[in-house]
């Protein structure tokens, strides 16, 4: 089978977390673990397809707090960051996966570097996009860009998010400021958005996750441990969140690191312009 397949994954705390998978059972297995408050729609549907065309069997979930997977109230999640990084593995346990290509973005390059430190033999290669290192041994970087910083601390009007029209439109806003300023695009992005909005029980608590983000990583975090793993690290040369400067020390630090890093990108999913060496070099480790 190669069309997408929906399940669901109860873990032990009652939590259950919606999954999709796609392509063929007997292809090397490609988890993909999103950013933060990301919900897996946020995985462009033809992104997932053309690693499939590659040979690889995608797999995609929900983070707790977003799309079909239980939800908390907002301000008041009820797990910690390590619960996400189990929540990776419960997924690759309830499909029978034993070892897989983990693909992390933002936090989710956090949670892949995580579950690769602790538990290498579940791990075939790592590729780990628009995120930074979990070591503290890489030394200092440089913080967020300071247009970004400002937002931040901007007082803006929260939107209504029970409103479909005005959720979609705030999720496409969100993004903006992330994305590279020519690697944007508007059409791709709101069509995702209209699709997490149909999907998410409650859009609000996908905030919950920078609440325990900080906590997502324990465990080991010497990064020289990883030299038998393939790697290869994908980063955006604008990305206002983490600069080029983490990519490139993230690459550095993993003995036999391949770094990707492409120009115009941000904090985003890759653009659409760079999915063919993108797809071309996660297909080529799991080669």
């Amino acid at each position: 089978m190669t069309g997408p397949r929906a399940s669901t994954v109860e873990r032990p705390d009652g939590t259950t977390l919606a999954v999709e998978t796609r392509g063929r059972d007997d292809d090397p297995v490609l988890l993909l673990i999103a950013g933060a408050g990301w919900s897996r729609d946020w995985w462009d549907d033809e992104l997932c397809d053309r690693f499939v065309a590659a040979g690889l069997r995608v797999v995609r979930y929900d983070h707790r707090d977003t799309g079909e997977s239980t939800h908390w109230p907002p301000g008041a999640p009820g797990y910690t960051g390590a619960d996400l990084t189990a929540d990776a593995l419960a997924v690759l346990d309830a499909l029978g996966v034993p070892r897989a290509h983990l693909v992390g973005l933002s936090m989710g390059g956090g949670i892949a570097q995580s579950i690769a430190l602790t538990l290498p033999d579940r791990v075939a290669s790592l590729t780990l996009i628009a995120t930074t290192a979990v070591d503290p041994r890489v030394g200092e970087l440089p913080g967020i860009a300071p247009e970004l910083a400002a937002l931040f601390a901007s007082k803006t009007p929260e939107p209504d998010l029970g409103d479909p029209v005005a959720a979609v439109e705030a999720l496409v806003d969100g993004e903006r400021p992330f994305a590279g300023p020519d690697a944007f695009d508007e059409a791709r992005m709101r069509t995702i958005a209209r699709r997490v909005v149909a999907r998410s029980r409650d859009l609000a608590a996908s905030a919950n996750h920078y609440a325990v983000v900080g906590e997502a990583h324990p465990g080991p975090d010497d990064l020289s441990a990883l030299a038998g793993v393939p790697t290869v690290v994908v980063h955006g040369a604008v990305d206002p969140l983490f600069p080029a400067e983490h990519g490139r020390a993230l690459a550095a630090a993993i003995p036999g690191a391949t770094l990707l890093e492409i120009p115009g990108m941000g904090h985003q999913l890759p653009p659409a312009s760079s999915w063919e060496r993108v797809v071309g070099a996660v297909a080529a480790q799991a080669a």
